[in-house]
């Protein structure tokens, strides 16, 4: 079945099967481009996947992508789920021993009951194996009138009252650190995130999702539910998609604020664009990725379709850059992913020893963050984004959390790369109704 709706119509669409989804299963999958039209690459505005017919839980890695194999090959359907970024371990020599407060399966896929496709040219396709979608349909529109499905501004949020793993002092001395070992010759370039979290909090997941998604528009925007286990993801990145043979990435290394107005954002999307520092991180992550992709694709054909590209989202401008390649015949989707997993802009360069570092001086297990959410379609093509600008949350431990980092090189400046971090938190703490500048006055734990 199909229907066609106007721009008007889509969101409140998109936010009445949300609400219906919740009444009818604990696993949802909600991937909203938020139709962001600088993204050619994008096969659907919008994909939300409800229940479970068959699924692939991994609490622990070792084995995950041969069972992964495994299932892709006994389900050739829409499946969609997650990989943690601590899948490290198994494609490398590495091990995870922070602490982990929120314990997301290591993977997790599922082949859905209920599949709505909001395709680019406004039509709404709805997928189902179970009841008629006329039933579907007429459930879905009973929600109409539920004032909680548009009107995100009524949420009041309990008062939050939030950790930080780190100091503001002890990420500084940390960037000090890493700068050590870039100064030493271990790496060129690491990611580093901190932690931010609340404990004893009871949210509802959905409704700040909407507020989030109100805020950030973002392309990559997930609303992820396993169980009591939930992200609530405005990313802008994304870690790899496939097209018949071709593999795109786009890896994001550079961020500023949007100006006040046009003026202002053109002389800071300038700026950025010119950013001598910005572009050592970013082409570093573009070598990076063009390396992870020689491991899948066929020689020769992989390029840099977009250097340094500078794109616009609600509350930040970001330098992207382009990677493609044409995956080798006897590779799968499963092969494509292992052999970039996880992404370089998450990770560094040389990536390795940088996955080391990481290990080393951050203090919480990333789990799903840095990590990817996606779909992938009966042919094989996928789309899968970096769990960035996220919040986590498990319900049944009433524990919140959002980690937020950037990209260290020898000339990053330690406060500048902090304040880059309160510039990422920012949607997460403006939905949560706190304040940005409050930050400082957050305690260590």
């Amino acid at each position: 079945m199909k229907i066609t709706l106007n721009s008007t119509e889509t969101r409140a669409i998109k936010n009445q099967i949300l609400d219906w989804a919740r009444q009818q299963s604990d696993v949802i999958c909600c991937l909203d481009s938020n139709n962001y039209q600088e993204d050619k690459y994008s096969a659907y505005d919008c994909l939300i996947a409800v229940g479970v017919e068959k699924e692939l839980c991994i609490k622990e890695s070792g084995t995950a992508f041969n069972a992964l194999q495994a299932f892709a090959k006994e389900q050739e359907e829409w499946l969609f789920g997650h990989l943690s970024y601590d899948l490290k371990n198994e494609v490398e020599a590495l091990s995870s021993n922070n602490k982990d407060s929120l314990e997301f399966p290591e993977l997790y896929f599922f082949v859905p009951t209920y599949l709505f496709l909001f395709h680019n040219n406004g039509s709404l396709e709805i997928l189902s194996k179970k009841e008629t979608v006329v039933i579907l349909w007429e459930q879905i529109n009973d929600l109409k009138n539920d004032p909680a499905n548009h009107d995100t501004t009524a949420l009041e949020n309990p008062k939050i009252s939030m950790e930080q793993v780190l100091s503001k002092q002890e990420y500084l001395n940390t960037i000090q650190k890493i700068r050590q070992h870039i100064i030493d010759g271990d790496t060129y370039e690491m990611n580093f995130c901190q932690e931010f979290f609340a404990e004893a909090i009871k949210i509802d997941p959905l409704i700040l999702f909407k507020k989030m998604n109100q805020i950030a528009k973002a392309p990559f925007a997930t609303y992820y539910q396993i169980k009591q286990q939930y992200l609530l993801c405005g990313s802008p990145e994304r870690f790899l998609c496939k097209r018949g043979r071709q593999l795109i990435s786009q890896p994001i290394k550079g961020t500023i604020r949007r100006g006040d107005n046009l003026v202002e954002d053109q002389v800071l999307q300038k700026q950025l664009k010119n950013s001598i520092k910005d572009q050592a991180e970013n082409v570093m992550i573009v070598d990076l990725v063009r390396n992870d992709l020689t491991k899948v694709c066929e020689t020769g054909t992989i390029k840099v379709a977009d250097l340094f590209g500078i794109y616009g989202f609600e509350r930040v401008s970001q330098m992207i850059s382009t990677v493609e390649g044409k995956l080798q015949a006897n590779k799968n989707w499963v092969d494509a992913l292992e052999a970039t997993f996880p992404m370089g802009s998450m990770t560094g360069a040389p990536k390795v020893i940088s996955m080391e570092l990481i290990e080393q001086y951050e203090k919480s297990k990333r789990g799903l963050y840095s990590g990817a959410v996606g779909y992938v379609a009966p042919n094989g093509d996928f789309d899968f984004n970096v769990v960035i600008r996220s919040l986590l949350y498990d319900a049944q431990k009433a524990y919140l959390s959002f980690q937020v980092g950037g990209a260290i090189v020898y000339d990053s400046e330690p406060e500048a790369e902090y304040e880059e971090c309160l510039l990422k938190a920012k949607t997460m703490l403006e939905a949560l109704g706190i304040n940005a500048l409050d930050i400082a006055n957050f305690n260590a734990h």
